[in-house]
């Protein structure tokens, strides 16, 4: 395997290389890292042709956003510590035309990346079909790597998981069972008082919001069903989790119930609302975890927002609301869009 091509399989064995649990379990500071959602190459031209599920046979405008959006990001100092784009890669379903093309042309896009900063990857809908197979979830893995894992960040937990087995695991039980078999445990273990020491905080990354308003709103198509969310809102608010990351919404949204915070990023790729193409800044401190949308042109010509970079540097918060806290017990979250 040559290394451009390892880039891409870091995750494996249900961990991350370069990112794992004796390296990078102590707290050592404040650090932020980047999540990015929906590249989706292929979109763009099948949303204007008004065929979205066998259109995609363009997908230049995606690899063109796809590759500012590198660029912008290698940029930014001090580096991050990762980047991690939070599903649907590319548009072409498994095994159907152009899925082939949209996969080398987003690895050589991303291949621009600075190799300080891992790449780390989320399986959306796309990537693995609305009902995934044990076939298209080893299509995947053979591609992008382990469609759920753990790794480790200076003291911070992260978990990655396959949203579309919570979605539709009718064609593959099993891996069903075996994610939540493992999610079981790792939330176990992040939470036990027995285990020194904890992690400062727990987040998650996956496609499909658990919700993009509010934990009551009706099923619908970017969310999860009812049950299922309410099931992983228990497990995750017992645990600990901090806060949820997420894409498939193709808009910024999202919110803060019970001290866990939803975030719903909107896309590198094809824009469904007002948006602008983008990537989100997260920011970790030891008691928070705060977040901003820039878009692809405020990143490349202005870099991060300065009040992000001080929150950083743990300087004076730029005004007494930024970072102070809700009745939920979330830190309230700067604004989703910046640089429109």
């Amino acid at each position: 395997m040559t290394d451009s091509e390892d880039m891409f399989l870091r995750a494996k064995h249900r961990t991350f290389e370069g990112l794992c649990e004796d390296a990078e379990r102590e707290w050592n500071g404040p650090f932020y890292f980047i999540q990015a959602a929906d590249p989706q190459l292929g979109l763009m031209k099948a949303w204007k042709d008004g065929d979205c599920d066998g259109g995609g046979d363009e997908w230049a405008e995606e690899v063109v956003l796809t590759k500012q959006a590198v660029e912008a990001v290698n940029q930014l100092r001090p580096r991050p510590r990762f980047m991690v784009l939070c599903g649907d890669l590319v548009h072409a379903m498994p095994d159907t035309p152009f899925r082939d093309g949209q996969e080398q042309d987003l690895k050589s896009a991303l291949r621009g990346t600075d190799p300080s900063i891992p790449l780390v990857f989320v399986s959306g809908n796309h990537d693995l079909g609305n009902t995934p197979t044990p076939s298209t979830v080893e299509q995947y893995c053979s591609a992008w790597g382990d469609d759920y894992f753990s790794f480790w960040v200076g003291g911070v937990l992260c978990l990655v998981l396959n949203s579309q087995l919570f979605h539709d695991a009718s064609a593959c039980p099993q891996l069903k069972e075996a994610q939540e078999t493992w999610l079981e445990a790792q939330l176990s273990r992040a939470s036990s008082s027995s285990v020194e020491p904890k992690p400062k905080h727990v987040i998650v990354f996956q496609h499909i919001p658990l919700y993009l308003k509010r934990p009551d709103e009706e099923d619908d198509y970017f969310n999860l069903q009812k049950t299922v969310r309410q099931n992983l809102l228990d497990k995750f608010k017992k645990a600990g989790v901090k806060a949820v990351f997420s894409g498939h919404y193709h808009r910024n949204a999202g919110s803060c119930h019970g001290g866990l915070d939803m975030v719903v990023s909107s896309a590198i790729g094809c824009q469904l609302g007002e948006d602008t193409h983008g990537v989100r800044i997260v920011v970790v401190t030891a008691d928070s975890v705060v977040h901003r949308y820039h878009s692809l042109e405020q990143l490349s010509t202005r870099g991060m927002d300065e009040d992000l970079r001080k929150l950083l540097q743990m300087l004076t918060l730029p005004s007494p609301r930024a970072g102070s806290r809700t009745t939920d017990g979330c830190v309230l979250l700067y604004s989703n869009i910046s640089g429109s």
